[in-house]
């Protein structure tokens, strides 16, 4: 039992062939998969999928922080109003990028608090991406977990690094916090020691498999369209890592997921206990 916390199958790279890539996402034995948003003009297609595939297709909704750049207080308001559908789990993608030029990072820090209070708000978990912006990142979410109420359902459980590349050093402090910690293809390219080293570091109990495709496609397809059903790759590697098989590896990530994004109370949807 696998599954793939973040992926965009709403994306056109799938237009030909969605239903066959969920098919062999099932098939490799993907217990359930998160589908974030990038954008409200992208929030249509990432809800239907939640309709066509109840129970199996969850979304996240947000604003990236690369298509920030006009964003408004409305435009929260409405994210609000579509985060109300039942198959939303989620506040994402959201967070900071500095290593694109898109939005001027005030403009992003904005956006990105703005919607950390909406997490906050709705008891949400948020879906984090980081891109070179670590030194503004991770002050705020301190500052937001610390003040959640300790009545908050995300005081213990706030969130998840997407596509974490960080150090040990930080992924150890933000574990304290609560945060879980996305792992995908980059793991399994022959020249990701370094990264290896801190994955293997993580606490198994912290760590989420995703493959945010279609991008970051594993090793041995590298170059070519990534998939869900690729996650058994990325899991091969990181179980090897932590002296474990890939079969307890997908458990212990699936129960992982199962709590954060509060799936075990979900009608239908039956998860192994997290650990």
């Amino acid at each position: 039992m696998f599954t793939d916390t973040h992926c965009h199958l709403d994306f056109d790279s799938y237009d030909a062939d969605r239903p066959e890539v969920i098919l062999r996402a099932r098939q490799a034995g993907l217990a359930f998969i998160v589908n974030p948003g990038v954008d409200l003009p992208s929030a249509g297609a990432v809800l239907k999928l939640t309709e066509d595939y109840p129970g199996y297709i969850y979304a996240a909704l947000g604003i990236h922080p690369n298509y920030s750049a006009n964003c408004e207080l409305e435009h929260i308001a409405r994210l609000e109003e579509l985060a109300a559908a039942p198959g939303v789990v989620a506040i994402g993608e959201i967070g900071l990028d500095y290593y694109r030029d898109y939005s001027p990072p005030e403009q992003q820090r904005r956006a990105f608090l703005w919607q950390l209070e909406l997490a906050a708000r709705l008891a949400l978990p948020v879906i984090i991406h980081d891109r070179d912006a670590s030194q503004d990142l991770v002050p705020i979410l301190r500052d937001w977990q610390s003040a959640l109420p300790a009545s908050s359902p995300l005081k213990l459980q706030p969130g998840v690094m997407h596509a974490y590349s960080g150090s040990a050093e930080q992924a150890l402090a933000l574990a304290e916090i609560g945060f879980y910690f996305g792992i995908g293809g980059p793991v399994t390219y022959q020249n990701a020691q370094e990264r290896r080293g801190v994955v293997k570091q993580l606490p198994l109990e912290r760590i989420l498999l995703e493959t945010d495709a279609p991008f970051l496609t594993p090793h041995p397809h590298r170059g070519k369209r990534n998939e869900p059903a690729y996650i058994p790759l990325i899991a091969e590697i990181i179980a090897a890592l932590h002296g474990s098989s890939s079969a307890e590896l997908g458990e212990i990530t699936t129960a992982n997921a199962a709590v954060l994004f509060r799936l075990t109370s979900k009608p239908g949807v039956s998860l192994p206990a997290a650990g």
